[in-house]
Order: structure tokens, then sequence, then C-alpha cells
């Protein structure tokens, strides 16, 4: 499949008007030769928008097999893209084949989980309460409801993730299994890897006979197109992974529109593990080895990367502090996503170089490109932990601190200051650290969407029961997840249907069942045929 560097509008391919672009080699930082990708511009946002509009309601009122079918197809088209789309995606990203290859396993693996949730259709949430008409004082009406799609959606391409929060990611996949159009732009780090993707999805509308308006990417250089795709009243939600600086500015557009819409956004987290004094005590050096590996993965470019530790200050500590030095210490520098997020990264560290109280415990390999990082983990006592808001700051690369706590008192005033956070972790003993742990649980749900004992949160499972997602500032909307099936509820909301004739009521309503879908009649859960 050849790159042109065109936008892809519906059905359409079109070349922007704006700035040329090119992708990035992060191994060296220079341009990637031709093609160039021009960027969209106001009218580019526009067609598209407008198409996905079009598109809306014969697009949710297709049969729920045709939806599944197409999504399955474009699982089935971007495997079949075999070694070409993990080539440029390593290119543009420098990320190794290997997690490359993974990646596009999940993303396709995602995609048809959407495909068997839209088939079981349980996410409709069909509800019927028959009428009374002899209940007294008042009788009641029938009524019946089901949940229908917001709308047209755009979708914002991570830097970290060029395929599983990308084009055909879980926002893209989750948004079209509730039934909505998707306006893609796609993030400046992996343009190529993008309009791959782009076209695969665009083949599997024409293929099952989607209206044209089912699918749009768009590129654009700055901040103009993404924020006039969310201005754009055809746009009813939104799905970002990125900065918190980011996912605010989104936020704002949103807000201040005439009709405000959703932005789901995650957007920042340090996911504090917490390793109690039974655990420390029993292990201490597994603890540390698998808390290094989970540091320095993918050069720490996760969401869910461990960037702050906590413990008990003691013996245990300094053992654990003493193996995680030693397994740092070796450990290559590895290449980051962009120049830029390398340099956002060492900011970041000179940031915790420069502050009070604040020392460095250990240091990766030194630096053997100009855009690599070495991993760092610096260490400080609660105090000054608690007391400067900056040792709370998210770095976005293969960076942590340890915090020397000298009670558990301080261990649980540092998890009630904590900010909203995606994951957090309890390294405990069944035995020993029990009670302890009882405390923290009650706090650590407030604080975070995903509790994990004895593991560390990178590696993130596409399932039914998977939570990413955490109060602010770690997303925009803690009630909602960005991964597993819960997903699709961001992009639906309630209807209900008051007396309406047997002929007008969808299929998911009427009587009979005609899709054989698990209702709650009257109150109880059947799947009456």
């Amino acid at each position: 499949m050849q790159i042109t560097g065109d936008l892809l509008i519906g059905q359409s391919t079109v070349r922007g008007t704006g700035r040329v672009l090119y992708a990035i080699d992060p191994a060296t930082g220079d341009a990637i030769a031709e093609p160039g990708f021009a960027s969209g511009d106001a009218a580019s946002v526009e067609r598209a928008c407008l198409l996905a509009s079009a598109a809306f309601d014969p697009f949710r009122q297709a049969p729920l097999e045709t939806r599944a079918a197409f999504i399955e197809s474009i699982a089935d088209g971007i495997g079949a893209l075999g070694s070409v789309l993990i080539e440029r995606a390593h290119a543009e990203t420098g990320l190794p084949k290997a997690r490359l290859e993974g990646e596009r396993a999940r993303t396709m693996g995602q995609l048809r989980l959407f495909a068997a949730l839209v088939r079981e259709g349980r996410w409709l949430a069909a509800t019927l309460d028959a009428a009374l008409p002899d209940r007294q004082p008042l009788p009641r009406s029938d009524l019946r409801m089901r949940k229908i799609p917001l709308g047209p959606v755009a979708v914002f391409g991570a830097s970290n993730f060029p395929l599983a929060f990308s084009v055909a990611g879980g926002d893209t996949a989750s948004a079209f299994a509730a039934g909505c159009p998707v306006v893609v732009k796609a993030h400046g780090a992996h343009l190529g890897t993008s309009e791959l993707v782009g076209r695969v999805v665009q083949a599997a509308v024409a293929q099952h006979g989607l209206p044209d308006g089912t699918f749009s990417l768009i590129f654009g250089e700055g901040n103009a197109v993404g924020e006039a795709l969310v201005a754009h009243p055809a746009i009813k939600a939104v799905g970002f992974t990125g900065s918190r600086h980011g996912g605010l500015a989104l936020m704002r557009v949103a807000a201040a529109r005439p009709e405000p819409i959703p932005v789901h956004a995650e957007m920042s987290s340090i996911n504090p593990v917490f390793l109690l004094p039974g655990a420390l005590a029993q292990r201490a050096d597994s603890i540390a080895r698998g808390f290094v590996d989970s540091l320095a993965l993918g050069a720490g470019q996760f969401c869910t990367n461990p960037g702050v530790v906590i413990a008990l200050d003691g013996a245990e500590l300094d053992g654990f502090m003493e193996r995680a030095g030693e397994a740092l210490s070796a450990r290559a520098a590895q290449t980051m996503l962009t120049p830029a997020i390398q340099s956002a990264c060492a900011a970041g560290i000179a940031r915790l170089t420069e502050q009070n109280a604040v020392s460095v415990a250990a240091r990766g390999l030194e630096e053997g490109g100009p855009t690599q990082a070495r991993a760092m983990l610096f260490a400080t006592d609660a105090g000054t932990f608690l007391d400067n808001a900056v040792l709370s700051d998210e770095i976005f690369g293969p960076v942590s601190i340890v915090v020397r706590c000298k009670d558990a008192a301080e261990m649980l005033q540092i998890a009630t200051k904590l900010e909203g956070q995606l994951t957090a972790t309890l390294h405990l003993d069944a035995g020993a650290d029990l009670d302890l742990a009882r405390e923290l649980l009650p706090i650590l749900e407030r604080k975070a969407g995903r509790v994990l004992a004895n593991g560390f949160p990178t590696g993130v499972e596409v399932s039914h029961a998977m939570v990413h997602g955490g109060p602010f500032p770690a997303t925009s909307d803690s009630r909602t997840t960005s991964v597993g099936t819960s997903a699709i509820e961001r992009f639906l909301r309630p209807v209900c249907y008051q007396d309406l004739p047997a002929e007008l009521l969808p299929e998911a309503l009427r009587d009979g069942n005609p899709l054989g879908l698990w209702r709650l009649e009257d109150g109880e859960l059947r799947k009456t045929r």
C-alpha cells in the first residue's frame, strides 16, 4: 500500500493546503524522505465533519451485524498490511519491532472484542416497563429505553501508541461500536503509520456499503486543526490521550461551544507504588527487579509508568534501593518517540535535580544518541514530598522518585494528598501487611481507576473488567475508561420511548425480542424469544 501524504476525507483522498509535514526518524532527529503530509485546514475540517454528520443516522441504524463485520474488517486489514506497517511504525517511532508487533496484535484484538460486543448487544441496555393502565391512583404508560450513540466523535492519535491509541485504536473502535462516525486527527509523530491504517479503515467503509462520512483522517500542524475539529457543531464527543496541557486546551474549547460536549481525555498520572514493610522484608530483591523493568519499559513512555514509590524508611528499603540501583545502572539508554518528548523528559530531570532535599539514587547508562533518555531514580523524604508540588509532577520518561516515610501515618498522608491517578499499586504480604493495606485501600479507591496488588502498572489488559481511567487529572471524567468494553459507554446516551406504536419501536425494544437480547423487563433480566 502506497503512502501519499493525502488527507482521507470520507471516501476521497484530498491534498491538504497547509504546511507540508514530514515524519521524523527519532533516532537521528532527521526528516524521513517523501512523501510530505500536507496539513488540513478549516475547509478540510468542515468537509469531514459535514460528511460525518450526514453519515450518522445511516451508520447507527445499520444492522448490528453490519457494524460488527465492519469493525472486524478493520482488524483483518491491519493484519494484512504485514511488515509494511511494522517497518513504517518502527521508522517513525524508534519502538522495537517486537513491541510494535505486540501492539498490532492488541489493536486487532480490541477491534474484534468490540465487534463481539456489538453482536452481543448488552451495551444497548434495553429496558421495558409494561403499561399499567389500571394502576391507582395513576396509570403507568408503556415505557421502553435503550442507549443510542451521541454522534460524530473526534479522535486524537496518541504519541506513545501508534496503533493501539491511534487511528484505529481503542477510542475509534469503541466509537464505531457505539455507532458513531469518527474523524481522526493523526499524531505528527507517526504520519505514515496513520495513513496506512487510515486507508484500511476507508476501505472497510466501502466494503460494507457504509456512508462516506463514517471515517475521515486529517493531518495538521500545531493546534488549529484539532481545535477547529472540537469546536465544530457536528462533533458530539472527543477522545484524547496526551499531555495535561493538551487535554485541558481541548476541554476549554469544548466547554466554550454553544453546545458543550464531553472530552474524554487521558492526561497525567504518576501511578504510585506502595511498598509495605512485610513485602519488602520478604522479597525486596524481586520487587526491585520488577520495578526497574516496569520503569524502563519502552523508555518509560507509558501513561502507567511507576513515577513514585512510597515506603517506610529502614533496612528493608535500603536493600530495595541497593538492588534497584544495581539493576538500573546496567540499563542502556533508549530512544524516545520524538525530540520534543526527549527534551521535555530532560527538562523534568533537570527540575528534579535542582530541588532541595532530593538526591539522585541511581542512573542508567549514558545516552548514545540525540533523542535518547537514561533511566533515573531519585529519592527524598515524605516531608519534602508533601511540601513540594514539583515532586508530584509527571515526567514522561524512565524517571521515578522514592519517598522515605518515617511511619505509616506519613504513608497515609501521602496517599491522601496525591492527585487522581490511573493506577495505584500495593506490594504487600498477605499476613503482615493486611492491616496497613486495609487503611490504604479506601484512599486509593478514591484516587485511582485501577488498584493492583503485587504487580506493576505497565501492561493494560484489553478486557471486560479493565478500567483505564481515574479521577482528574488522570482523566477528564473519572466515570469512564478508555480501555476495555466499558469504553463504549463514553459515546452513548439513553432514550426512553413512551407509548410509541409497535411499528415505530427500535428492534431492540420490540415485543418478542427479535434481536435475542438480554433485556430488563419489568425489573427482571430476561432473554425471551
